[in-house]
């Protein structure tokens, strides 16, 4: 019984990534494809997939690629492959859990004012909570990340939070009609967007692009990666298509404007 595998360029597809970064993982020894083909394509079976995977999810918590490479050094590693999974899968479905109670609370408002009835404030916020992240953006960026944008969004009056996720929300509706029109993402229209989007990632305070010094670029890249990476993020790019293929649209667009002004 042949053992199934896939070519380079479809598991690039499937993972939301691209042949160059596959190759790149190769030459590092990062992920080694399981056969090379007789036309030098690398293919993969599906150890190499999990492999994928997991390196994916690493790169999410925003881990670089030398400290994935020790975490999954078999000599160095604390968790098997399932135990690992299995603590991701958990986070995902807390995460899942949250949203779902967000989508409650924001229907109930909805069919609350189209009936006249009154608001339940008490019940408006469930699953809203801004420091949710606090854990996670710690690990990725430090404590004075976290601190310097908690101050900075607490120091906020009402209407320039207001201000500030109207922007969000402009930046999200272009994103989308610039990827469902089909435009490339190196076009002079997708590009404006990115500058756009880059402004707006430099003005929050706590971020890599905020920090004097700071490696805006590989911070801009990374984010773009990681849009795709966590349904999270992804979810804010999604088009009428589904998917993650607003999300890649994203991805790359930053990357073309990462690459060519950062």
């Amino acid at each position: 019984m042949s053992v199934r595998d896939w070519s380079i360029q479809e598991i690039a597809r499937l993972a939301g990534t691209t042949s160059r970064t596959l190759r790149h993982y190769d030459d590092i020894g990062l992920l080694r494809p399981s056969r090379v083909a007789h036309n030098g394509y690398r293919h993969y079976d599906e150890c190499a997939l999990v492999r994928l995977q997991r390196i994916l999810l690493l790169r999410e918590l925003g881990l670089g690629l030398p400290q994935i490479a020790e975490v999954l050094n078999p000599a160095t590693a604390r968790q098997s492959e399932e135990s690992a999974l299995e603590t991701h899968l958990a986070l995902l479905r807390e995460e899942q859990n949250r949203l779902a109670r967000q989508i409650a609370s924001v229907e109930n408002t909805i069919n609350a004012l189209k009936g006249g009835e009154e608001l339940m404030a008490e019940n408006m916020f469930d699953g809203f909570d801004h420091t949710q992240y606090k854990e996670e953006v710690e690990q990725r960026w430090g404590r004075k990340a976290y601190a310097d944008s908690d101050r900075w969004w607490r120091g906020m009056s009402d209407a320039e939070r207001a201000e500030w996720q109207q922007r969000v929300s402009d930046l999200g509706r272009d994103w989308i009609a610039a990827a469902e029109s089909g435009i490339d993402p190196a076009s002079a229209e997708a590009q404006d967007i990115a500058r756009r989007h880059v402004e707006w990632l430099t003005g929050i305070a706590g971020t890599p692009a905020a920090v004097p010094g700071g490696d805006v670029k590989a911070y801009v890249i990374g984010l773009g990666d990681m849009y795709v990476a966590d349904p999270r993020f992804g979810a804010n790019y999604a088009t009428s298509a589904g998917g993650t293929q607003g999300a890649e649209f994203v991805r790359d667009a930053l990357r073309v404007y990462a690459d060519g002004n950062l």
